[in-house]
C-alpha cells in the first residue's frame, strides 16, 4: 500500500482542523483589536470556542497596551503544533528553530486572507443587500473600516464609487510578496 494513501487524507484533516480554528483565534484576536461589538451573534460564537485555552492563558500571559498577548500566543501554539504535525505525517525531518519563521509567515498570510476575504464579502453585501442590518454586516464592517478609512482618506469615492476595497485587495498580494515570503524563506537560512 503506497504510503501516500494515508498519509494524504491525514493531511488534509489537519489542515481542516486546524485551519478552522486557527481562522477563529485569528478573528477574535482581529475582532479585539478593532474593539468590534461582542455582544452580536458571530463573535459570541468565536468566544465560545475559543475560551477553552484563552481563559487559562490568559492568567499567565497578560495584555500588553489592548493587545490580547495570550491569543497571539495561542495562534502562534497552534500553527506551530500544526507544522510539526504535518511534518511528522509525511516523515520529514525538521529545525524547531526554522519552524519559527514558517509559522510567523502563516499567520501573517492568515491575517491578509481574513481580510481579503471579509472585504470581498463585504462588497458583495453592499451590492446585493444594501443599508440591510445583520450580524455579519456589521461584523464585517468593524473588521475591514480600520484597514479601508486610511485608504478613503487618500482616495475617496469617485462619482459615488468607493475603490477603497479595489486597493486594499490589490494590495494584498503585493504585501505577500514582499513581506511574507522573505519571511518564509528564512527557514531555508535556518536548516
Amino acid at each position: 500500500m503506497d504510503s501516500s494513501y494515508l498519509s494524504n487524507p491525514a493531511l488534509y484533516l489537519v489542515d481542516a482542523l486546524f485551519g478552522l480554528y486557527l481562522i477563529a483565534i485569528m478573528l477574535r484576536f482581529l475582532l479585539q483589536l478593532v474593539r468590534a461589538n461582542f455582544h452580536n451573534p458571530i463573535c459570541q460564537f468565536l468566544v465560545k470556542i475559543t475560551n477553552p485555552p484563552l481563559v487559562p492563558l490568559r492568567r499567565i500571559i497578560p495584555g500588553f497596551k489592548g493587545v490580547d498577548v495570550a491569543s497571539l500566543f495561542l495562534l502562534f501554539t497552534v500553527q506551530i503544533a500544526a507544522i510539526l504535525l504535518k511534518l511528522l505525517i509525511i516523515g520529514k525531518s525538521f529545525s524547531i528553530v526554522a519552524l519559527i519563521p514558517i509559522a510567523i509567515a502563516d499567520l501573517l498570510s492568515l491575517a491578509l486572507n481574513v481580510f481579503m476575504v471579509a472585504i470581498l464579502i463585504q462588497v458583495v453585501l453592499s451590492w446585493v443587500a444594501q443599508g440591510a442590518y445583520n450580524p455579519l454586516t456589521s461584523t464585517l464592517y468593524s473588521l475591514t473600516d480600520p484597514v479601508l478609512s486610511p485608504v478613503r482618506r487618500v482616495i475617496p469615492p469617485i462619482g459615488g464609487m468607493d475603490l477603497s476595497p479595489l486597493v486594499v485587495l490589490l494590495s494584498i498580494p503585493l504585501i505577500k510578496m514582499l513581506v511574507i515570503t522573505p519571511i518564509s524563506n528564512l527557514s531555508n537560512l535556518l536548516t
